[in-house]
């Protein structure tokens, strides 16, 4: 069916109408979430790996601010609209700009040279998303195939703020809630985390030899608690108990067999001499530490075992993590090429849309403007590759060509399958890695190398592509509620520019700020701090590092990532529902997947006990929304909370401690305490049988 064979949308509110919503109220407040939310994500995304869509709490907060300011629905739109833009730039970020300390390019991490180039990257990602995603909104939104599932619902949302309907309430006390976990965390009124080494009976001990081998083994498991961390909680809650399992499962299999297996083997080789030498290398990244501590460190198996999970099994989980990415690309095959062969159609139609006059619900930033701000992200490009990252005209050139190409491409694939389901579920990573592999390849291929400032370049491309391709499918989400409301598409894409800039200036101070908070806390706590650390994980950068190192550099540890590949490959063929997952899980701490596997414990309960009430699908429903916001509340408030605490770490200024040593028992009852209130209130607020259904926030 073509366009215009399709019936005529009729938007809520309608064309003629002339309301407010590019308003200085409704930017400030929508500029307030970008940072908030954006700065949420950050913190979750790097220490769990994982980011949660920004549009319903975006919606919900923005409505609730502006009913009390008699905002209209549109300036709720609008809000919405740009307060969600941060978390697109926070997960580019994220997945990205970290891999530059990892991969040892950027240390430290924070000068006001990486400042200046990281922001750089961002805002030129986001703007070229909005600009393709301008280019191709008419065809898209417009496009009777893709359902835009999440933009239906919070379009939905909208309208039904207007019937009354608030959900603020739920969103507000979970992020009280949150933020005094947190905060009472921090004072160590509870112990946060606990780890204990087990070597028992059942293990061979040193000098034993195994029977009938020639070989000695040294047994033992390191456990952990589940982290006491709301955050966590909520994480697992909102995905679920059969993909937290599968989380905690990789996270059981890394420090159930992985690191055990290598630890049983190489123990009995920790003679003395070995343990000076390690000691001494120590020594050499913390010139404080004394030769005795630096031993005394080195000998503790807590510390042995969770070195050979971090330079041995995390790059298996890497190699695993790289087949379920591509896995996840090949699955969405069909869908890849359908958007790869409308892209240029698409650019030839909206084109001849600028041309005519057209009503003010399907405005969007004029053409020139588009083509201005493609050609000036391109020329930054070209100056970052050649002046900062100090490679040669040739690729600087190349490279900004290639990125131009593949941004579009995959803002286009973004927006598609954003269409199809929801950018909760948008592989960015998987096409962040994609466009990472193609520009080392032809780097390489022109004679780029890790003295050329190739892998710079590299994770430089990639970058200006994840964040546009984030964008582009955040904003696509947005444009198609505004759709459906009647908002503005240029006002609503002007506002997510200045959103795109703002979040961008800010969101590498945030970064940085909880790289250097937990560089402190590593130094006071004797493990190694920073990016890619036990404690900030940031799994998807250490993938882009590895990868940009190994192609430009030749230094991946190819054995290691290449058995996680065959692992990966395994999970396929046993039909694992997400590999990419259980790798995820392998990368992370055990207290991290664990609390998240609880989360998703929870859920199953409340599930459990939906199915024995038999509750209607309207109960179902406002039960599946009050969960979500009461789960994204406990997200935001932790991290808002971690945020407040990263500045007193990195000046090293003492806080106050309740306990000397905190008891455990506290964090458990903490645990136990998270657990009902995400049960209770969702069951609480079912509603009744006979009340129509609300629009869902759980597509």
């Amino acid at each position: 069916m073509s366009m215009s064979e399709q019936k005529k949308h009729i938007p809520f509110v309608s064309a003629s109408t002339n309301m407010a919503e590019f308003t200085l109220r409704a930017l400030l407040i929508g500029l307030i979430l970008s940072i908030v939310l954006g700065a949420a994500n950050a913190y979750l995304g790097l220490k769990a790996g994982m980011t949660i869509a920004a549009t319903y709490p975006a919606a919900v907060l923005g409505m609730a601010l502006l009913k009390m300011m008699r905002g209209s629905i549109l300036e709720e739109n609008f809000t919405r609209t740009v307060g969600s833009i941060g978390e697109s730039v926070a997960a580019g970020a994220i997945f990205t700009l970290p891999a530059f300390f990892i991969a040892g390019i950027w240390k430290p991490f924070f000068t006001t040279g990486h400042y200046i180039t990281a922001t750089l990257i961002l805002i030129a990602g986001g703007v070229l998303g909005i600009m393709f995603v301008a280019l191709l909104r008419r065809v898209m939104v417009e496009d009777a195939d893709l359902v835009f599932p999440e933009s239906v619902a919070a379009a939905e949302i909208h309208k039904a703020g207007r019937a009354g309907g608030s959900g603020s309430k739920f969103l507000f006390g979970a992020m009280i809630i949150g933020a005094i976990v947190q905060a009472l965390g921090e004072f160590k009124f509870f112990l946060t985390e606990s780890y204990k080494f087990v070597q028992g009976k059942i293990f061979v001990h040193l000098n034993d030899i195994i029977p009938n081998t020639f070989f000695k083994g040294k047994g033992g498991l390191l456990l952990s608690q589940p982290g006491i961390s709301p955050a966590y909680m909520g994480v697992g809650y909102i995905i679920g108990p059969q993909y937290a399992t599968l989380n905690f499962s990789g996270g059981i299999l890394a420090w159930g067999l992985l690191t055990p297996i290598v630890y049983y083997f190489a123990a009995p080789h920790f003679d003395m001499s070995f343990i000076t030498e390690w000691a001494n290398a120590m020594i050499q990244k913390d010139p404080k530490l004394t030769i005795d501590e630096a031993v005394a460190k080195v000998s503790n198996p807590i510390f042995q075992m969770t070195q050979i999970w971090r330079l041995i099994v995390r790059p298996i989980a890497i190699g695993g993590m790289l087949m379920g990415a591509l896995y996840t690309l090949f699955k969405m095959r069909n869908s890849l090429a359908i958007g790869l062969k409308r892209s240029i159609s698409d650019v030839k139609k909206a084109a001849k849309g600028q041309e005519v006059n057209v009503e003010r619900t399907e405005k969007d930033i004029k053409f020139s403007y588009i083509m201005i701000g493609i050609a000036l992200v391109a020329i930054l490009t070209f100056c970052i590759t050649k002046f900062i990252f100090n490679t040669g005209w040739l690729p600087a050139i190349v490279a900004a060509t290639v990125m131009i190409i593949l941004a579009f491409f995959f803002a286009a694939i973004s927006g598609y399958l954003v269409g199809i389901i929801g950018s909760s579920n948008n592989p960015i990573s998987g096409l962040t890695l994609t466009a990472l592999v193609i520009t080392a390849l032809i780097l390489v291929a022109i004679g780029v190398g890790p003295d050329t400032g190739g892998v710079a370049a590299v994770l430089g491309v990639a970058a200006i592509v994840c964040v546009s391709a984030a964008v582009a499918g955040e904003m696509l989400q947005d444009l198609k509620a505004g759709h459906i409301l009647g908002g503005t598409p240029w006002k609503m894409q002007a506002g997510d520019i200045i959103g795109v800039i703002i979040s961008g200036a800010v969101m590498f101070l945030i970064l940085n700020m909880l790289n250097q908070a937990d560089i402190a806390q590593g130094i006071s706590q004797g493990y190694e701090g920073g990016f890619g650390s036990s404690k900030l994980s940031a799994p998807q950068a250490g993938l882009m590092a590895m990868l940009s190192q190994g192609i430009v550099g030749g230094k991946m540890a190819w054995p290691l990532i290449i058995i996680g590949m065959f692992m990966g490959l395994g999970f396929i063929m046993m039909q694992v529902k997400s590999p990419m997952l259980v790798s995820v899980g392998m990368y992370l701490p055990l207290e991290t997947t664990f609390a998240i596997f609880l989360g998703g414990i929870v859920k199953g309960i409340v599930n459990i006990i939906v199915k024995a009430k038999k509750f209607n699908e309207a109960q179902q429903v406002r039960i599946e929304n009050v969960g979500i916001l009461v789960a994204a509340g406990l997200i935001a408030g932790e991290a808002l909370t971690g945020l407040a605490f990263a500045p007193f770490k990195i000046a090293e200024v003492k806080i106050m401690e309740i306990f000397s040593n905190p008891p455990q028992f506290i964090g458990y009852l903490i645990l136990i305490i998270i657990a009902l209130i995400l049960i209770y209130i969702p069951i609480r607020n079912a509603g009744k049988a006979d009340e129509p259904a609300p629009p869902s926030a759980g597509v």
